[in-house]
């Protein structure tokens, strides 16, 4: 009885040691946003619109997002380093059973700013006045290093830009994920029917 309660602290040691160290390694990554952490997104992509997007590292590649059921779904990843913001809207429509609403969260309005830091945007779809400074397009999306946390796939097509200045965005997305997102003026609406930001 005495042998089969024992523990064989040896491989046990074995086994925890490279388990914690890349734990903590992969934990601090995504802390830092040189890893970016991936959930399952929702069933209906939601819309952003801002006045101005003014900032810092700016990148381009190719990915995917999944979904509930397991299905793939092709975006654009969509990589800010540091920017500052005006006139942000965000809304994304839900089914209720008292008929569809619309969730709304604004900041930036009245002469405030939304801050940002490491940012990355999974989109659909967008549209923007746009001007870009020191462009490197077709690197490989693997070495883009102006926001580390969104490189894409070795061999893909990738693309960045040092500083840059977009007015009028609006983006259909499916996920975002920040570092930071400092809005001073939040506001939250819940909406009977469709108000979506554009």
């Amino acid at each position: 009885m005495a042998e089969q309660g024992r523990v064989r602290w040896r491989r046990f040691l074995l086994i925890l040691v490279p388990v914690a160290v890349t734990t903590s390694l992969l934990v601090g990554a995504v802390a830092q946003g040189v890893v970016g952490a991936t959930f399952v997104v929702s069933g209906d992509a939601f819309k952003l619109f801002t006045e101005e997007l003014r900032g810092q590292g700016f990148t381009l590649s190719v990915g995917v997002v999944r979904n509930k059921k397991g299905q793939t779904i092709p975006v654009i990843v969509t990589g800010v380093r540091r920017a500052t913001a005006r006139g942000l809207c965000q809304s994304a429509l839900v089914r209720t059973p008292v008929g569809t609403v619309t969730i709304r969260i604004t900041g930036g309005q009245d002469g405030n700013e939304v801050t940002i830091e490491n940012m990355v945007i999974d989109v659909a779809g967008a549209q923007s006045a746009a001007t870009l400074r020191d462009v490197e397009l077709g690197r490989d999306a693997s070495t883009l290093d102006w926001v580390p946390s969104a490189r894409g796939p070795a061999g893909t097509f990738g693309g960045q830009s040092r500083t840059f200045t977009l007015h009028d965005v609006r983006l259909s997305a499916w996920a975002v994920t920040a570092a930071t997102l400092s809005l001073p003026d939040l506001g939250l609406k819940v909406l009977r029917g469709e108000h979506e930001c554009f």
